[in-house]
């Protein structure tokens, strides 16, 4: 179903969401809203007077009216989620958005049980294994990943926490293992931590990034391990000949990326042609972490609301919001030479950014996609091949 225009536009300051609202829980029963919000967005442990105002009261309340349906309307909460989504329901919305709770509400709680007994069942069966026991590729795997976990989101100190680096180092690897064509890379391990805190806020009030994981328990956290595997899963098979060999997926996506900007920004393009600066130099890491180490880690969640609401066509719609991350730069670029061009596009300097630029973005991009016209026939086509659309 095609979602209306994302028009981004200022929203009046609504009133407070009450503290009797109710809101849906994963399982499709219901709770009673505290004055403290599960966030996990850019201002951690907002009252909800703060969401209401960032929401908008209506808005709010479409959100819990349709997940308090019987049957969610994966339609309406795609059109719905495509301009944000709200702190305190966005883990649910996400899962639902990912299919890995089902729309129908009594089928929920049973569906997660099974889901997270598969995810735990799979640990002993290739994790906790004795190490004479591996493969040399396991052992290499092994290695890998727990290398990587120190870098992994290194400015936020939840991710320094041995704890949760040990989960995550857990469920790559189950991840890996099961999916041996594609295998772990560099760059899959950013990719799990938005789920990670989207899917621990359901558990922590305030701050989740300076949060004591040790308060809650195992099995707590198993929950947020498990939930985080199956959607980062489901995320990476839409994607996955982006981490095969040679990875085909990525070298599309750049080559798109050169050719669109080529049309919408044809100064910009000669410049860098003119520089010697070729799209591979600074695009790779664009499509391999999908500007996870770009834009900060809140800003990403915002993105991923959209981008779970394109999720048949992710891997265009990115390309598309690259592009128009880029000509967002073109007037600073087209000053720079060679050496310059390459430091600011390895370290585009975004802390200061709001969603409000975010929702730029994205709608530039639903507009060139939307309205091929304003693209020469040879991108027109990007957007109206079936094949190209799931790229």
């Amino acid at each position: 179903m095609s979602r209306s225009p994302p028009v981004s536009q200022k929203q009046e300051a609504p009133a407070m969401a009450g503290k009797g609202d109710l809101i849906v829980q994963e399982d499709g029963s219901r709770m009673r809203l505290s004055n403290t919000l599960y966030s996990n967005d850019s201002t951690f442990g907002k009252s909800l007077t703060e969401s209401a105002k960032n929401f908008g009261h209506a808005k709010h309340q479409k959100f819990l009216t349709l997940l308090d349906c019987p049957n969610v309307d994966l339609d309406a909460l795609r059109q719905l989620a495509w301009k944000g989504v709200p702190c305190e329901v966005r883990a649910m919305v996400w899962k639902l958005l990912l299919e890995y709770l089902p729309t129908n509400r009594d089928r929920r709680a049973a569906t997660l049980e099974r889901k997270r007994a598969e995810y735990a069942d799979c640990i002993p069966q290739y994790f906790d294994v004795n190490e004479d026991v591996r493969t040399p590729d396991e052992k290499a795997l092994h290695r890998q990943i727990q290398v990587d976990m120190p870098r992994t989101a290194p400015t936020l100190p939840l991710f320094q926490s041995t704890a949760v680096q040990q989960r995550l180092a857990r469920l790559l690897y189950v991840w890996a293992i099961r999916h041996p064509a594609s295998g772990y890379v560099q760059g899959i391990n950013d990719l799990a931590t938005p789920f990670f805190v989207v899917f621990l806020s359901e558990h922590v009030a305030g701050d989740v990034h300076t949060c004591d994981v040790s308060q809650l328990g195992d099995d707590v956290m198993l929950r947020v391990e498990a939930d985080t595997y199956w959607c980062l899963t489901k995320m990476l098979d839409g994607i996955q000949d982006h981490y095969t060999f040679s990875q085909p997926g990525l070298q599309r996506m750049i080559h798109k990326l050169t050719e669109i900007t080529q049309k919408i920004d044809p100064a910009l393009y000669e410049h860098f042609e003119n520089q010697q600066i070729m799209f591979i130099q600074f695009a790779f890491r664009w499509m391999n972490c999908l500007l996870m180490r770009e834009l900060p880690l809140p800003l990403i969640i915002r993105v991923w609301d959209t981008y779970f609401s394109e999720l048949e066509t992710l891997g265009l719609f990115h390309v598309y919001t690259c592009a128009a991350f880029l000509k967002e730069f073109s007037g600073t670029l087209l000053k720079m030479d060679f050496q310059e061009m390459m430091l600011f596009l390895n370290n585009v300097h975004t802390g200061a950014w709001d969603e409000d630029q975010i929702e730029l973005l994205l709608s530039q991009a639903y507009v060139w996609i939307k309205n091929p016209n304003t693209l020469s026939p040879a991108v027109r086509s990007l957007s109206t091949s079936k094949d190209a659309l799931k790229v």
